[in-house]
């Protein structure tokens, strides 16, 4: 593996495992939240530097309905990223108070609440886009493909995961921040971090779940119709 994937890797992970830290602002208070915001930042800058070149081929080549989806959730991603950004320096009183910033502070937190659920659902979705070509550098990395039970057993699993997530997402009432019919984040203060840390694997395991085998039935759909063209 060239050091420039390798450094996307690594990036991609550590802004998952940041993901869930900065969802559990509960339980880490708001001047760690506010460092990992801060680091969040840096890797997504990092990351959109290293995977500059898909924006360059924005203008080139057909698009499929695969193609246009991808895109739609890259740049719905890269927006919901950048008010989250916004939003939480706007709000910063920590790591970003030396800014003069005054004034729309609701409407920061407004943007934040919602904006980070979202987050969650496009980074998801983002990453069961890209979940073949993981699994493929997986089978690489290892030299060997998988026995089939092993490989039915992970799917398994992975729909169990899924159907946890359903579960989770009504728990928590997630829908509710997505569209702020409430407009303040109601805790389960009975909850452990390990419970909350599950729950949300899980609600961002369905998305993955859903994105990944959805996208390759849009696949196969496509190679389909364009055998048919022949």
């Amino acid at each position: 593996m060239k050091n420039r994937t390798k450094l996307k890797r690594i990036t991609d992970i550590l802004m998952t495992f940041i993901l869930f830290g900065l969802m559990a602002f509960q339980y880490t208070g708001e001047l760690a939240h506010e460092c990992l915001g801060a680091a969040m930042l840096f890797l997504f800058l990092t990351h959109n530097f290293l995977n500059r070149g898909w924006y360059r081929s924005l203008g080139k080549g057909k698009y499929n309905a695969f193609r246009i989806l991808q895109a739609a959730v890259n740049l719905l991603l890269l927006a919901d990223m950048l008010g989250m950004m916004a939003s939480g320096i706007a709000m910063s009183r920590h790591v970003f108070s030396f800014l003069p910033i005054y004034g729309g502070q609701y409407e920061a937190r407004l943007y934040h609440l919602a904006g980070s659920h979202w987050g969650v659902l496009l980074m998801s979705v983002h990453l069961g886009l890209h979940w073949g070509m993981m699994m493929s550098m997986g089978r690489k990395l290892s030299g060997r493909e998988l026995p089939r039970i092993v490989v039915s057993a992970l799917r398994a699993a992975a729909f169990l995961i899924a159907c946890n997530g359903v579960v989770s997402f009504w728990q928590q009432g997630f829908y509710v921040y997505l569209f702020l019919t409430n407009e303040f984040l109601i805790w389960d203060s009975g909850r452990t971090v390990f419970q909350f840390l599950v729950q949300e694997a899980s609600i961002m395991g369905t998305c993955i779940f859903l994105t990944y085998y959805g996208g390759k039935m849009l696949q196969k759909k496509q190679r389909v119709t364009k055998v048919q063209k022949l």
